[in-house]
């Protein structure tokens, strides 16, 4: 008999749950069922957090160490020179935190060896440029652009620093395409820098190619007057770049263009916008098998209970309470596989982003490990789903138990 805190239903669905000798198959496709919902929450909840993490990291890496927004000449000439006057009525617009000019350009960095890469110079009077550089830094102090005796400092990428064998307050020669003209082309010019600083952003673009000194230096360096080729804008909250890029374009005039972070990253964001909802569709089908494995075993209870439920509605037993019988056993199915796929999903997320077991290649995917960042919110819809799913595989086996005739059944018996 069933206890006094457990319904017919309840006890006569778990009753049927449990094996017997003569009910095996029936019980490994039970346990496989539960297998089958776990498995897909289990990944479903492992390749959100993966999506997120990788997202949210990349835009956080971006962020940190980019503009929200920048203001760019339309056509490349010679630079903008009334960036003093823009950037003071930029500095005014609503969520703009701060706006600052800077100036940058291609150069060859001759430390122990020799590499390419971009040579920017920033504002020192910058709040917004101080606190991204500073974020970032590793070795070094942000403070020492400003002291240009006996040569002026710059602060490299880490991976940039070893690439030329540069160390903390190491010389290093920029050399710049822009030199002197003679009758028989161009002739570089050399600038000798001290290192300064080493930062490391876990962007391998810009740890690689990256360096950072003051405007006046950059300028020096390019063979140009008091210009800036660009001017960036820190918005607060993020979220607002877009509405600011296009306030901006009413400040700036024709000749200059306003674009904002997703614009300049639109590529890889949308990739990653198509490949969650590919991955969510695909592993989607995990819990579609899982289903099916529920609607097997219903199905094949049904079929082996036949006789117990003719006698049990010979009794007295209503459709409507053999109905729920059934139901309750998928229910029993969704939450159990749901609450092992749970445990299973944060569990192997916040190891692997803890202890960082999947590495990435940085040349192709610009981190270099796979972050993982698990949401409480997607727990919630996909255990929604899953027992969404269970139910619905179980409508088909109660319907057919509810609807078993006590004298059909019973004549042969």
């Amino acid at each position: 008999m069933p206890s006094s805190f457990a319904s017919f239903e309840s006890f006569l669905a778990l009753r049927y749950l449990r094996a017997n000798r003569k009910q095996t198959v029936i019980s490994v496709v039970t346990v496989i069922s539960i297998l089958g919902v776990a498995a897909g929450v289990m990944a479903l909840i492992v390749a959100l957090a993966v999506t997120n993490g990788y997202r949210n990291m990349l835009q956080r890496t971006l962020l940190g160490a980019t503009a929200h927004v920048s203001i760019l000449e339309k056509q490349p000439s010679e630079g903008i020179k009334n960036w003093r006057e823009l950037t003071s009525k930029l500095s005014k617009l609503p969520s703009v935190r701060s706006a600052a000019p800077v100036l940058y350009g291609t150069v060859f960095f001759s430390g122990v060896q020799g590499v390419g890469g971009v040579l920017k110079g920033v504002d020192l009077a910058s709040a917004g440029h101080r606190a991204s550089i500073q974020r970032i830094l590793k070795q070094g102090s942000i403070e020492e652009l400003s002291n240009d005796e006996p040569v002026p400092a710059i602060i490299v990428g880490s991976r940039l620093a070893q690439s030329a064998g540069m160390t903390l307050n190491s010389r290093v020669t920029v050399i710049s395409p822009q030199g002197e003209l003679t009758p028989f082309g161009p002739k570089p010019a050399y600038f000798p820098f001290r290192v300064a600083g080493i930062f490391q952003s876990d962007y391998y673009e810009l740890d690689t190619y990256w360096a950072f000194t003051s405007m006046k230096s950059v300028q020096k360096v390019l063979g140009v007057s008091d210009v800036a080729n660009s001017i960036e804008l820190h918005v607060d909250p993020v979220e607002k770049a877009v509405e600011t890029a296009a306030e901006a374009k009413k400040v700036i005039g024709t000749e200059l263009d306003a674009t904002h972070w997703m614009e300049q990253n639109k590529s890889i964001l949308n990739a990653l916008r198509i490949e969650r909802t590919m991955v969510n569709l695909v592993i989607s089908l995990i819990l579609l098998v899982a289903a099916l494995n529920i609607l097997i075993s219903l199905t094949m209870m049904v079929m082996e209970k036949h006789r117990d439920i003719a006698l049990l509605m010979s009794m007295g037993a209503r459709a409507d309470q053999i109905r729920r019988v059934f139901l309750f056993q998928g229910l029993v199915i969704g939450v159990s596989g749901t609450l092992i796929g749970l445990v299973l999903g944060y569990g192997i997320s916040i190891l692997a982003d803890r202890y960082r077991w999947f590495r990435l290649d940085e040349q192709v995917y610009s981190l270099s490990y796979l972050p993982f960042e698990p949401k409480w919110t997607d727990g919630v819809w996909v255990a929604a789903a899953a027992l969404a799913v269970s139910l619905v595989a179980t409508i088909y086996p109660a319907r057919s138990a509810s609807r078993i005739l006590p004298a059909e059944a019973l004549r042969y018996e």
